[in-house]
């Protein structure tokens, strides 16, 4: 990895499993820690077998986005030998990554105590359902899980439907970022440490003040589809043509030039937030008219010509062919296969992205022999 990647010579033990553990780990790769991916032998990390697979060589293809820029090992840490290769990893790693249900390390005796008798400015960050403290911590931890206890299910789905759960592991992939922001606060802090990530906690932050409206308000949001309580409209309309365009005005100029678009320039009743809420069946059906007059590409010309916050709805194949994400590199080609390009682009030391999740244990004999070796895996 080149020496100019920000997160050059940072070292990092990547023990988790599925998502939002080896997502924590893959975006501290990207920007060039030295990651190695320890799995069980045998068996290996279950994300090897989840899901789709690659036609070309049937490799998980979930395990080459989250696991790429790793290396990979496979060791038994209940075997002596095995659990002697980890602890000298341990000794010179910056960062451990796991999420064990709480207790687990500790009942290997691996616990964050043994873990700093060994190397005191080792980052332990600790990712699971539910947080290592409180009543729910033994329970197993899941997105899913999360979602319907954070109340993202409760708001999520037609007013007149059940709750929903987003279509996408959207809690794993939340967590990832967090875990991995929490990291580097802990790195920054120079301070060996344990660092306690939930999925529970990360999505319940993206709730925005819904608790806090609840709180003096005693208000709880109810289930609108893609409309939101706050700013109207807002949400997804039919164009002609049958396609549907996402439409926000969450900014009173965006919402300013949206009403002279629909015809309502110069009316109080929707000059401010709350009036344009007041009215929202108003709105929300002259913009589902609006709409249904022009095909999709027709009210985006409009839309983008009165600057307004506006946006086709895209399929995956459709995203594979907008020239915007090719402009972005917001996909590339990793070892043949199409994925998310870096989550962030930083202008004098970028990440890499150097190969895709790899076979189990292609580094074990290389890590085994030479440890951490050099910095340029």
């Amino acid at each position: 990895m080149s020496a100019s990647a920000p997160l050059h010579g940072l070292r990092v033990l990547d023990l988790s499993t599925v998502l939002a553990g080896p997502n924590c780990a893959r975006y501290l790769a990207d920007f060039g820690a030295d990651v190695i991916k320890i799995e069980r032998p045998e068996t290996g990390d279950s994300l090897r077998n989840m899901g789709w697979r690659d036609p070309r060589d049937e490799t998980g293809i979930w395990w080459k986005l989250v696991n790429r820029n790793k290396r990979t090992i496979a060791l038994d840490l209940k075997d002596d030998a095995d659990r002697e290769v980890f602890l000298r990893l341990v000794k010179d790693a910056d960062v451990l990554i796991e999420n064990f249900r709480p207790g687990t390390l500790e009942r290997l005796g691996l616990g964050p105590d043994v873990l700093h008798d060994i190397n005191p400015r080792l980052v332990i960050t600790r990712v699971t359902g539910f947080g290592q403290t409180g009543p729910y911590s033994s329970r197993p931890g899941f997105a899913s899980v999360a979602e319907s206890m954070s109340g993202l299910a409760s708001i999520s789905g037609e007013p007149d439907g059940p709750p929903m759960l987003p279509a996408i592991a959207l809690t794993d992939e939340v967590t990832g970022i967090v875990a991995a922001f929490a990291t580097m606060v802990a790195l920054h802090s120079q301070t060996g440490q344990v660092v306690d990530v939930s999925l529970l906690e990360s999505v319940f932050q993206i709730m925005g003040p819904l608790i806090s409206v609840w709180s003096p308000r005693g208000e709880e949001q109810q289930r609108m589809g893609s409309q939101i309580p706050f700013t109207v409209p807002r949400g997804v309309y039919e164009c002609s043509d049958g396609k549907f365009l996402g439409v926000s005005t969450s900014s009173d100029t965006v919402a300013r030039r949206v009403m002279t678009l629909l015809g309502f320039d110069g009316d109080d009743r929707f000059a401010t937030f709350q009036g344009r809420v007041e009215h929202r069946e108003i709105l929300h059906e002259a913009m589902q008219k609006w709409c249904a007059t022009r095909t999709q590409q027709q009210a985006m010309n409009d839309l983008e010509q009165a600057e307004a916050a506006a946006g086709p709805i895209l399929s995956m194949s459709e995203i594979a062919r907008d020239p915007h994400y090719s402009a972005r590199d917001a996909i590339v080609s990793v070892d043949g296969t199409p994925m998310q390009g870096l989550l962030a682009k930083l202008s004098a030391t970028p990440g890499l992205l150097r190969w895709a999740g790899r076979r189990a244990d292609a580094d074990g004999d290389d890590i085994r022999r030479n440890g951490w070796g050099n910095d340029e895996a």
